[in-house]
């Protein structure tokens, strides 16, 4: 199995002309190391700076830095050579970006894993990233069973923030481990276009894809929408409740906060209404990162009313489509507008955004400074202002392919660096980009197209409706139709009544032929571990309410 960098990816992907870089005045010396995002602070004074607030224990910048330093000289002790996978399976605590950092300042490529992955998902990971070691908090040491190491190069295992169980293969307590190694550690004579981390696609169609991220992706990302979007200060605390191994979640948790010189609060575990409430009335974060689900569980909760969100002056959401409902109760609970934006693991993180001092509701946003985007037809053409089209965008923190995979790389890395998105989009005269859904999410219902988005977007409008999700299921007979999951506000399983009053609805919003003939309701819509909703489960839900 192939461990060294791929030459292949190493090519500039996206051509040097690209206006992108010239737009953000971004440029990266031939030579770069990512861990430079971090280590950059020591050289400007903030060593004793608070880096990481967390309630299993802060961190200073000097302190973070040490032990970084620790985690790649330990690392590169047990032979790891330039460009070999390290498999990161860790909640957000400060031993996860010690771990990515040390690791990255060694020359090495974190692998991003994503903490509910079950163990057969696991073996996987291991086997198509070669990684021969693995860092892994102690409770979910237990994933790495026979069946998750059987058939991989997996050598040792190094765990944190506890004692290892019994597992197949060689484990290493990280706290007594670490203290026999140096604190401090020269950044590895990497190329800004050598491999610096990897994330895996959520696989929602086929297995995941390992999405290769380069070392100036980092830095480019952070002068993209942290410098545009954020505008953080040294005094900022970002706290970001999607988690580290989300794209999204990394750049609010890690790289923008530390790129400013500011400070993030991690949280561990899946964190509920009430501990989000407790850690922003504790730990006080100016920043605030979320996903529609999460603001709309937020604002939903009992202890809403009582919550303390004094400390926050900016709020954002991704992802997922937020509903106007949501957006005007959170304003109303904590004073701020919720800023929308949208990205990609392939981008690394946004590419559109609204700004907090321009934004319009419904819309993923503005082209952020740095970004191409175009919209374009089915035959590649681009479209004008107010038409519908496929959202096409490229800029230099871009994967620049798929691991293994070439055809799939082929589907979605096009020519010039263009990354082609799938996603069908509007623009409207004033630049802002507004979602319509999937290219290949259209349905035909009773001999009509539909979007099942749309109908999903007019049900969560309903008073009665907390969230739903809308998927298209065929009948018996081989009819499709479509078919409404929905959680109640009251959380009951609702009635006939209720089904008609809500397929009433959408026949007044929209048109009679796109009401859901089914409608399933449920006390909540299962998530996936970046928070968005699980659209694989839902269809292997019962169409009928027990």
């Amino acid at each position: 199995m192939t461990r060294k960098t791929s030459p292949s990816l190493m090519a500039d992907h996206v051509p040097d002309d690209c206006p992108g870089s010239r737009e953000i005045g971004f440029s990266c010396p031939e030579f770069y190391n990512a861990s430079s995002i971090l280590f950059d602070n020591l050289d400007k004074g903030r060593s004793g700076k608070t880096a990481i607030y967390c309630p299993l224990g802060n961190r200073t910048y000097g302190e973070l830095c040490a032990e970084a330093a620790r985690y790649g000289n330990a690392l590169l002790s047990l032979g790891l050579g330039a460009g070999e996978r390290v498999l990161l399976f860790l909640d957000d605590t400060p031993a996860y970006p010690a771990a990515l950092f040390g690791a990255i300042r060694a020359g090495l490529v974190p692998v991003l894993i994503n903490v509910l992955t079950p163990d057969d998902l696991l073996q996987y990971y291991l086997e198509n990233s070669g990684a021969r070691v693995a860092i892994a908090d102690a409770e979910f040491v237990a994933r790495f069973s026979a069946t998750a190491c059987t058939g991989t190069d997996l050598e040792t295992l190094i765990v944190v923030n506890g004692d290892a169980g019994e597992i197949p293969i060689n484990t290493l307590n990280a706290t007594p481990w670490l203290e026999g190694f140096d604190s401090s550690l020269d950044a590895g004579n990497t190329h800004r276009d050598d491999m610096a981390f990897w994330m895996y696609s959520s696989g929602s169609t086929g297995r995941p894809k390992g999405i290769v991220h380069l070392q100036h992706d980092m830095a480019y990302s952070a002068r993209s929408y942290a410098d545009h979007v954020l505008k953080l200060d040294t005094d900022d605390i970002c706290f970001s409740v999607p988690k580290i191994f989300f794209a999204y979640g990394f750049g609010n948790s890690i790289n923008f906060p530390f790129h400013a010189g500011a400070s993030c609060l991690l949280l561990a575990g899946q964190p509920n209404p009430a501990a989000i409430f407790e850690a922003i009335k504790a730990f006080r974060p100016t920043v605030f990162f979320g996903l529609p689900t999460l603001f709309t569980a937020l604002v939903k909760a009992p202890d809403a009313a009582d919550s303390d969100l004094t400390s926050l002056r900016l709020c954002l959401s991704a992802a997922e489509i937020l509903s106007e409902e949501i957006f005007t109760a959170w304003k109303d609970m904590s004073g701020l507008e919720i800023v929308e934006g949208l990205g990609s693991t392939e981008i690394l993180h946004m590419y559109l955004s609204n700004t907090s001092d321009a934004k319009k509701a419904g819309a993923a946003g503005r082209r952020l400074p740095g970004y191409e985007v175009v919209l374009r037809d089915a035959a590649g053409l681009a479209v004008g202002d107010n038409e519908e089209g496929i959202l096409w965008v490229r800029g230099h923190s871009s994967s620049p392919g798929y691991w293994n995979q070439p055809d799939k790389t082929a589907e979605t890395m096009r020519d010039d660096g263009w990354l082609y998105t799938g996603d069908r989009f509007r623009r409207d005269r004033d630049g802002y980009y507004y979602f319509l859904g999937r290219a290949d999410d259209l349905v035909k219902v009773s001999g009509q197209w539909v979007y099942p988005l749309e109908v999903e977007g007019c049900l969560n409008e309903h008073p009665d409706v907390r969230e739903c999700a809308v998927i298209a299921v065929a009948l018996a007979d081989r009819r499709t139709v479509l078919k409404a999951i929905v959680a109640l506000n009251d959380g009951s399983c609702g009635h006939d009544a209720t089904i008609k009053g809500l397929q009433a609805f959408v026949k007044d919003r929209l048109l009679p032929y796109k009401y859901p003939r089914i409608v399933v309701f449920v006390e909540n819509l299962p998530k996936t571990g970046t928070g968005k909703i699980d659209r694989q489960q839902l269809l292997n839900m019962p169409d009928r309410n027990d």
